[in-house]
């Protein structure tokens, strides 16, 4: 049984004014957080598939000389990320190690690749916790190599290009950073274009409040730009449909039945410029998404090797969509 409009409406009320509170009253959580200290990034010729390898390089160089001023500050935990950074096999179009930090990977040739997955992770993401998303990004790298048709190649990039929310904090709560991080993640989309080539299909993997940046990135995206969005586990985007995103890409959504991100209300509303909640459920067929299957895993179970949902995120990347599995 459904509630009646009006229980519903007593039920946000309170729920609205707390979410004021929290995101326009209470002191945001980010200002306590320490700033590492780190290096500027390093400068780099404009990137194109000629200038990789000499960007990867000075980031790696970069990654060094963060580490060696995150140890001589006490900065223990960050100096051993920034050190595994700057290993010899890393690929890194893009590095930062000042404040929680931040860090654009390649796996795979992206030179040559013809299907692309971009990967935008959410809350809680920056290089002292860099390790489980770039295991996300490399899961779904080896279930495309093993699923794409012979002679087609794939890369995927973990773009932590953004200073995430803490997912226990008031920015979590409201679409403030996602906003900032948008463009960022357009033009990145756009130069992607430029190292890998025109006809390569481009996939967006939106985990969480990622989802809500790539909704704001897709929105003002070219035409072409984008082919398709997976949104997982997210709490909305922001936008009340998918139509509402005036995107031209294939717009996909999946939640895994033990993802506590489902108790999260869909509720949005704007307070003094501050846009509070993200709307409608991305999985509900208000949004109007194709919803694919997720299986019955949690909040960061979506690449978990061998499940439904890394394989159905691999078969949209490769652009296999009847072989989706329908949620």
């Amino acid at each position: 049984m459904r509630p009646s409009g009006r229980r519903r409406g007593r039920w946000r009320r309170p729920f609205l004014a707390l979410l004021v509170t929290a995101a326009v009253v209470l002191p945001l959580s980010a200002a306590a957080q320490p700033r590492i200290p780190a290096p500027a990034p390093a400068r780099l010729a404009p990137l194109t598939a000629s200038t990789l390898d000499e960007a990867y390089a000075a980031n790696r160089a970069n990654a060094a000389e963060a580490a060696r001023t995150a140890e001589a500050h006490g900065h223990h935990r960050r100096a051993a990320a920034d050190r595994a950074m700057a290993e010899p096999s890393r690929t890194l179009l893009a590095f930062d190690g000042r404040g929680t930090g931040r860090v654009t990977e390649v796996l795979g040739d992206l030179a040559r690749a013809e299907r692309v997955a971009v990967l935008v992770p959410g809350s809680d993401t920056g290089l002292d916790t860099y390790a489980r998303f770039r295991a996300a990004a490399a899961a779904l790298h080896e279930r495309l190599a093993r699923e794409a048709a012979d002679g087609i190649r794939t890369a995927v990039v973990a773009w932590l290009g953004y200073e995430t929310p803490g997912t226990v904090s008031t920015t979590a709560l409201t679409t403030t950073e996602a906003d900032r991080a948008a463009p960022d993640l357009r033009r990145f989309i756009r130069g992607l274009h430029t190292i890998a080539g025109p006809g390569t299909r481009v996939t967006l993997v939106c985990h969480s409040y990622g989802s809500v940046v790539c909704a704001g990135a897709a929105s003002a995206a070219a035409v072409d730009d984008i082919d398709d969005i997976a949104l997982i586990g997210s709490p909305g985007t922001g936008a009340r449909s998918a139509a509402a995103l005036r995107t031209t890409a294939r717009v996909w959504a999946a939640r895994g039945t033990d993802d506590w991100i489902a108790h999260v209300p869909h509720v949005s509303a704007d307070f003094f410029g501050t846009k509070v909640g993200f709307g409608t459920d991305p999985v509900s067929p208000a949004f109007g998404a194709r919803v694919f299957a997720a299986g019955d895993g949690g909040h960061s179970d979506y690449f978990s090797p061998g499940s439904v949902s890394l394989t159905n995120l691999a078969r949209i990347v490769l652009g296999d969509t009847s072989e989706v599995t329908r949620g």
